[in-house]
């Protein structure tokens, strides 16, 4: 069974959630800074899509996929921790939206962590050669799929560390 780490980051969000108001949610700082509503929404994103992965290496028939990682995807692995840097999104900041409300978020994470409950139960019964490449990592299992969303989630908690410190700094928190 993989390591319960991707559901203890997961619930530390839900846990966290609770500690915001919808105006803190919504706040920017500035206008290419994202608030820590759409940063939650981010991680809830790639936490689905990353799912999603999951699911494609599960279903997946006919043979084994010869794929392996890329030289970054072989470190994150080996370290266990998403690299130490600011990834510049395709999609404009604003790109990503500001919840409407807390029960979106909250209704988000839920589904995310019931998603992610069930897979760490079978998680490594797919068949570790069915992969699904990463655009950065290269061709990444089901069971590689499942860390990389803690990892990814992980590496977030600095940049709501920095939010929150903005939020201070309004005069909101």
């Amino acid at each position: 069974m993989p390591k319960p780490d991707t559901l203890t980051v997961i619930e530390q969000y839900q846990s966290s959630l609770k500690e915001y108001t919808l105006e803190q949610l919504r706040y920017k700082s500035e206008e290419n800074v994202w608030s820590v509503g759409q940063m939650f929404h981010h991680v809830i994103g790639v936490a689905e899509e990353y799912l999603g992965y999951i699911r494609a290496c599960a279903s997946t028939t006919g043979g084994e996929q010869p794929g392996s990682k890329s030289a970054d995807g072989t470190r994150v692995f080996e370290e266990k921790m998403w690299p130490n840097v600011r990834v510049k999104l395709e999609e404009p900041v604003n790109a990503t939206r500001n919840p409407e409300s807390k029960d979106e978020l909250a209704a988000g994470f839920e589904h995310i962590l019931k998603d992610l409950k069930d897979w760490a139960a079978r998680v490594q019964e797919v068949h570790p050669a069915y992969k699904v490449q990463h655009g950065w990592f290269g061709w990444l299992n089901a069971l590689e799929w499942f860390e990389l969303v803690g990892m990814h989630s992980r590496h977030h908690l600095r940049q709501k560390a920095e939010l929150d410190q903005r939020l201070v700094e309004a005069g909101l928190r």
